[in-house]
């Protein structure tokens, strides 16, 4: 994941965050007096509406926690539950379904290849041992995780933890699929990051998948180390004014072609008005877009591209197809008031 590099800004107006007493709970009692200054009483509701960005990250870091330890929690459970009904001990019970299965350690002659690929000064007498135990806790570890899928299958585990919701507006940002969608997924990108680049089938498949049910809106976060990222984030506002952002952003996704004069091929490509277009482009005219789009990043707290919000839940980085389709088919699941967290 690419790290962003942005100036400290204040939130802007289009974007604002969901209050919480708690991790992921709504804010009950905005009347709460939380500190005095100089004799004037703050309330919890004063102090979340001017400090919004210094909140959501935090919170959203002590959910991202608190899911995980009742994720393995809940992984526990499950595996005391099998024990007792296979009348062993939870030790007993991994080294039957886990521990049996990662087969013999490898030959001297494959451990050989797999030394020579570490980078490591120590003759491979002294470190066999070593990449033995590594190769062996990485299978068991496997083994282990595949177990675990299976006595989920078997069982019902639904996560009741709220995750905190940022309520992020996408008016004037450019938004495909369907009109009233049920799934809004907000992505702050930037055209030259990989990362971003490596994500889009994912995404795509997304958009084919549920169809009619998801949406997608993406703003730009040039960052400062990728020389072409603004001015492309530009020129696809410059061909959203001529009716073509979508047609413009595959492109720039699909070719990553950033130079300037390729910038200018890809509208021409498009038949796009060129004068229009060059003059636009070689103006400035759409850099304010662009720049409003890194100050909301920022005050958002966002620490990298790509950044997303998914009917107000965020997700940081590079995710892989499975890990979105949880979550979009957590969001179809949710009540409908909880997937209205985006407003157009």
């Amino acid at each position: 994941m690419n790290r962003l590099f942005l100036t400290a800004a204040l939130i802007s107006s289009a974007t604002c965050i969901v209050a919480a007493d708690k991790p992921g709970e709504p804010q009950a009692d905005g009347a709460v007096v939380v500190a005095e200054i100089d004799g004037v009483k703050v309330t919890r509701a004063e102090f979340e509406r001017s400090n919004p960005a210094r909140l959501f990250q935090p919170r959203n870091t002590y959910f991202e926690a608190e899911r995980k330890a009742l994720d393995e929690y809940a992984s526990e459970y499950l595996l005391e539950k099998q024990a007792r009904k296979e009348n062993l001990t939870v030790a007993q019970l991994l080294d039957l379904h886990v521990n049996s299965k990662i087969g013999k350690d490898p030959s001297d002659e494959a451990l050989r290849v797999y030394y020579e690929g570490v980078d490591t000064n120590e003759p491979f007498e002294t470190v066999k041992d070593k990449i033995i135990d590594s190769l062996r806790q990485r299978r068991i570890a496997k083994a282990k995780a595949a177990y675990m899928q299976s006595l989920r299958a078997d069982a019902k585990v639904v996560m009741h933890l709220n995750a905190p919701r940022a309520e992020v507006s996408v008016k004037g940002t450019p938004v495909r699929g369907a009109k009233d969608p049920k799934v809004l997924i907000v992505e702050y990108a930037d055209y030259e990051c990989p990362y971003c680049q490596q994500i889009q089938p994912a995404l795509d498949r997304l958009e084919a998948d549920f169809k009619g049910k998801l949406a997608l809106a993406y703003k730009d976060v040039p960052l400062p180390m990728h020389p072409h990222a603004a001015k492309a984030a530009e020129a696809s506002h410059c061909a959203a004014a001529q009716g073509k952002y979508w047609e413009y952003h595959d492109v720039l996704s699909a070719s990553k072609q950033l130079d300037l004069p390729q910038l200018k091929d890809h509208a021409r490509g498009l038949n796009l008005n060129m004068a229009a277009f060059d003059k636009c482009l070689d103006s400035g005219e759409k850099s304010q877009i662009v720049k409003d789009y890194v100050t909301e990043a920022t005050a958002l707290g966002l620490q990298g591209t790509p950044s997303f919000f998914i009917n107000g839940r965020f997700i940081s980085g590079i995710q892989s197809y499975e890990k979105l389709r949880e979550i979009v088919e957590e969001e179809l699941g949710a009540p409908m008031e909880r997937q209205k967290t985006a407003s157009r």
